[in-house]
């Protein structure tokens, strides 16, 4: 149980990668580099690359740097690399060629128990399979990353109640539909106050409405705890929410101008 615990909450696949999860306790240019220096970097990457399969390139010396208290969108067509970006961020996958820094550590750099430590402590993400774990309640799955992180566990309510579901928190996961499961990953990813929020399509079960209300919280959360996020989706509305856009396509990220989309 505490590999699978450990597993969501660090960011693996409960199944795929349990046996690592279990530790308890340049074709494009550099984009945005002049950030001002009283704006930390969260994210840099430099000269990324990835492939699967025959040479299949998904990603081709890609660069990008995230300050600290940024909310960007990436849009793309399907296929084009968008969640394999997360993974490698995430430290879920790791690049052919080229190096992923977060908060100023080398992703590379660090072993098994350093990098479940890292995804622990400073991230949150939200998986378009949920990940939630079906023998624990509804509040013990938002609750894990404070425990895991020996954080008092009453914030766990706060942030369920924050995604329209404080009444649901003694319930069990099959007891919830596909757009609450949702929320309740949502809640589970911000529950710890993460400095990056890795979000892969995180309203695409929700109707428009609550859509909208869950992508106001994923943006007051990142600006309220000085964090930096990245939401990938295929939503213009969800984008609209974010600091910046940027298009993901087999040349690299590039901004993006919504107006222009309409």
């Amino acid at each position: 149980m505490l590999g699978a615990i450990a597993a969501v909450v660090s960011g693996f696949h409960p199944f795929e990668d349990i046996n690592r999860a279990y530790v308890f306790p340049k074709q494009n240019a550099t984009l945005f580099p002049d950030l001002p220096p009283c704006l930390p970097r969260m994210l840099n990457l430099r000269g990324v690359t990835k492939s699967y399969g025959a040479g299949r390139r998904v990603l081709a010396g890609l660069n990008y740097t995230l300050g600290a208290g940024e909310y960007v969108a990436i849009m793309g067509e399907s296929g084009v690399g968008k969640s394999t970006l997360l993974n490698l961020i995430a430290g879920l996958d790791v690049p052919d060629a080229g190096e992923i820094l977060v908060d100023g550590a080398a992703m590379s750099a660090l072993d098994d128990d350093a990098a479940t430590r890292l995804r622990r402590e400073k991230f949150g993400f939200v998986f378009q399979a949920f990940h939630v774990l079906p023998h624990l309640t509804v509040m013990q799955n938002v609750a894990l990353p404070l425990l895991l992180n020996r954080q008092a566990p009453q914030r766990a309510l706060q942030m369920l109640d924050a995604v329209g579901l404080g009444d649901r928190a003694q319930d069990y996961p099959r007891q919830l539909s596909g757009g609450e499961l949702q929320r309740v990953a949502i809640a589970r990813a911000l529950v710890h106050r993460p400095k990056l929020l890795l979000a892969d399509e995180p309203t695409g079960n929700l109707d428009p409405d609550t859509a909208h209300e869950v992508l106001l919280l994923l943006r007051d959360e990142i600006k309220q705890n000085g964090a930096s996020g990245i939401i990938v989706t295929h939503s213009p509305a969800a984008a609209a929410t974010a600091d910046r856009v940027l298009l993901l396509t087999r040349d690299g990220l590039r901004p993006m101008d919504l107006r222009q989309q309409a």
